[in-house]
């Protein structure tokens, strides 16, 4: 069962536009559809951004797993995890928003759909964000992404002994760790109102 996008019907409709477009009218949504937005295209990570709306697990299916197309009902699904909050949204729902948006970011960085984010699942994304900056090169990314899950490491479960293996972060730890960061109203995309002629995702 997918889980509720709580979206309006007006955008709904600007929704459907978008799906056809992207599509070509076509029923279903393919990952080389997706790889057409211009705007998607500069963006580092947009491999884990593609793979989101294919992964089983932001459609509210407990098996895991990846769809090779999605229908317009699953599009929406997966776009309602950017839309900003409401105005004046109670305290208990924002919690709710939160997390849901904190699963759906894990989800994208835990890629081998095991529940943790592993040390070489982190470096990857750490090094595809790099990747923009041409001055750093694959080394010192590493070690930039090496140093960061250390970090993360001491936070989560403490000075670890010279012989210990540290597995990754859960998403108990993941959500502890951003808990000061505003991701409910810091992760959105104005897809709402996208011009079909260009058919770009901005922030």
């Amino acid at each position: 069962k997918l889980r509720s996008p709580r979206v309006s019907i007006e955008q709904i409709k600007n929704l459907h536009n978008r799906f056809t477009y992207l599509t070509q009218d076509e029923d279903t949504l393919r990952r080389e559809h997706l790889e057409n937005i211009s705007n998607l295209a500069l963006n580092p990570i947009r491999r884990q951004i593609i793979e989101a709306f294919f992964d089983k697990r932001n459609m509210g299916e407990k098996e895991k797993g990846c769809l090779q197309e999605i229908g317009f009902e699953e599009f929406v699904t997966v776009l309602s995890f950017f839309r900003p909050p409401k105005p004046r949204t109670a305290d208990e729902e924002m919690k709710n928003v939160k997390k849901e948006k904190l699963r759906f970011l894990f989800n994208m960085h835990d890629t081998d759909k095991d529940g943790i984010i592993t040390l070489d699942e982190y470096r990857r994304v750490v090094e595809e964000l790099l990747s923009s900056y041409e001055t750093i090169g694959a080394e010192t990314a590493k070690a930039i992404s090496d140093a960061a899950m250390l970090e993360v490491a001491s936070v989560t479960v403490g000075q670890m002994g010279p012989d210990e293996f540290y597995e990754g972060i859960t998403f108990e730890q993941f959500m502890q760790i951003l808990k000061d960061v505003e991701i409910e109203t810091k992760m959105n995309i104005h897809f709402w109102n996208l011009d079909t002629r260009t058919m770009q995702c901005g922030k």
